[in-house]
């Protein structure tokens, strides 16, 4: 490829050369992917990978810039509040980076009712939320007939509202049942395209082939789709990203969630590097530019790594934000990682501090079912 043609021809300039110089060859040639990405939506595989191995601020910067403009362009400055319920910490599961694992026994386990999910979502639609996301573990014991009744449930108190569910894997006929009590969307990270890095991530039983089938059948089920993947997570490489990436771009979710990975105490990974926030800020950039009609939350896992990083990562091109709205003890208990900063949302004094914090950085907050806008 020309830019690949271009960096070899220039490998031997001296560093400072490509950094600190106005409009150096490797400039021009990053400022062109970024340039071509906004155009075209895709570039090619080492494309991507330049993109995503640069270290010139300034092509950074306008990265950035470009995705913020085009999430401007499409939803405005508006950020989708989606109320996050953690409805149970069990798990059937073994995967090596998750604090909720099975193999951990120092958590202290929990379960809520649905008489207390209503109870959280009641308290939140009274502060102005009308999406609420159920997230839990893979817990055998709130199996498919009580997620139909706790989703009837909320459809009929909430008729307004979008329900979204983060529940794990599930069986196609699951995932119909859901969809006819009326859930609306479905998050389900894949965590990584390639497959020996998946089985370096999770337990034998499990395989990235299942997770893309269950991904597939959601999609054709009509949920509103999320996927999305840890970033930093150990064995992962740029050649990884970029396969994610291309599974992104080719299957067209509404919704990508990224977040750089922390590590636990309690899992194998427990000595193993968090991830960067200013790969998972370029991978959010990269993102808008390709899908720019895609829901792209800053997550909770931003927020927990770096003070302001869920609004870095609006200012590259977010505009979701999912404040924990379960019971103080269950936020506390619900520790997929460390130092989680959950970003509560418990009173109308918290709903108007975070208007305000957005007001103040350019942003408002859309109080709307904030549909996805990618057309699949």
């Amino acid at each position: 490829m020309e830019h690949n043609i271009n960096f070899l021809k220039f490998a031997q300039k001296p560093k400072n050369y490509f950094l600190t110089t106005h409009n150096s060859p490797i400039r021009r040639m990053m400022s062109g992917l970024v340039e071509q990405l906004s155009r075209e939506h895709i570039l090619d595989a080492d494309g991507f990978k330049s993109l995503l191995s640069c270290n010139d601020e300034a092509v950074i910067n306008n990265l950035h810039e470009r995705a913020r403009k085009v999430a401007d362009e499409v939803f405005g400055r508006k950020v989708f509040l989606r109320g996050l319920v953690e409805i149970s910490n069990h798990c059937k599961n073994n995967c090596l980076y998750c604090g909720l694992r099975r193999d951990n026994r120092e958590i202290a386990r929990y379960r809520l009712s649905t008489e207390e999910i209503v109870a959280c979502c009641h308290r939140a639609y009274k502060l102005g939320f009308r999406t609420f996301v159920l997230q839990g573990g893979e817990d055998p014991v709130e199996n498919d007939d009580w997620v139909v009744k706790t989703v009837g449930e909320l459809r009929s108190l909430f008729p307004d509202c979008v329900i979204t569910l983060s529940l794990g894997e599930k069986s196609r006929e699951s995932y119909r049942r859901f969809k006819e009590a009326c859930a609306d969307r479905y998050l389900l990270r894949h965590e990584t395209h390639n497959a020996a890095h998946y089985q370096q991530l999770h337990p034998r039983e499990m395989s990235l082939g299942h997770r893309l089938q269950c991904l597939e059948w959601l999609h054709d089920l009509g949920y509103q789709t999320g996927c999305g993947m840890m970033v930093g997570s150990p064995g992962q490489t740029l050649d990884h990203l970029v396969e994610d990436l291309q599974y992104i771009h080719d299957s067209r979710p509404a919704m990508v969630g990224m977040g750089p990975f922390i590590p636990h105490h309690a899992t194998p990974f427990a000595q193993e590097s968090a991830g960067s926030v200013a790969l998972t800020l370029r991978l959010i950039s990269i993102v808008r530019l390709m899908l720019p009609g895609v829901l792209l939350p800053a997550t909770t896992a931003l927020g927990s790594m770096m003070q302001g990083g869920r609004l870095a990562g609006l200012k590259a091109g977010a505009n979701v934000l999912m404040p924990n709205i379960s019971p103080p003890q269950a936020r506390t208990a619900y520790e997929l990682y460390e130092h989680k900063n959950p970003g509560s949302i418990d009173s109308l004094e918290d709903w108007k501090r975070l208007e305000n914090n957005l007001n103040r950085a350019g942003f408002e907050i859309a109080v709307g079912r904030g549909d996805s806008r990618v057309n699949s």
